[in-house]
Order: structure tokens, then C-alpha cells, then sequence
């Protein structure tokens, strides 16, 4: 679970966050941290649930041409569209973070 760290390392590791942060910032780091695990495994849990959906319709008659001027320019908003505010991304409507920075949409 850790690595291959054993109990020596964890608490060089502790000591070292006690002298650079100072006890009374532990709490918040923990809970900052708690949080960016908590955002993690909801982000990995949402991709997990996007690939078990299947594949993306395909339109193999239908024949796309880009123009250059429109290549970087995001694409029209459809009702069944989200765009990231972050990357300009386009996501499922009901998507909660954005599929290409990970994120959190409105």
C-alpha cells in the first residue's frame, strides 16, 4: 500500500511536514487533502462510468470538412452540451467534471 515505505520513512516523512508547516496547519492540509482525494476518486469514478456507457453513436455517412479559420474555434452549443469554463472542453450535459482538465462544471 505505501510503496514499499516502511514505518522509519513515514515517520522521517511526518517530521519533516511537522517543521515545515508547523502543527497548527495539519488540520488544513488534511482536509485539503482529503478534498483533492475526495475530487479525485469522484473524477475516476465519472470516467468509469463513461467507458462502461459504450461507444459514441457513429455517423460513418456523414462527411466533416474543416475549415481553418474554424479549426480552434469550440463548437456550437447544443442542448445536450457543456463547455468547460477552464478549457473550452465540450462535455455531456450531465457530466460533473470536464473529460479533457478534469475541471468541476457548473
Amino acid at each position: 500500500m505505501f510503496l514499499g515505505m516502511g514505518i522509519p520513512e513515514l515517520v522521517i516523512i511526518v517530521v519533516i511536514v511537522l517543521i515545515i508547516f508547523g502543527p497548527k496547519n495539519l488540520p488544513k492540509i488534511g482536509s485539503a487533502l482529503g478534498k483533492t482525494v475526495k475530487n479525485v476518486r469522484e473524477g475516476m469514478e465519472d470516467g468509469k462510468e463513461e467507458i462502461s456507457e459504450g461507444p459514441v453513436e457513429s455517423h460513418d455517412d456523414v462527411e466533416v470538412i474543416e475549415d481553418e479559420d474554424d479549426a480552434d474555434a469550440p463548437e456550437a452549443a447544443s442542448t445536450d452540451a457543456v463547455f468547460c469554463s477552464k478549457c473550452g472542453a465540450k462535455n455531456a450535459a450531465d457530466a460533473e467534471f470536464c473529460s479533457k482538465c478534469g475541471n468541476k462544471l457548473n
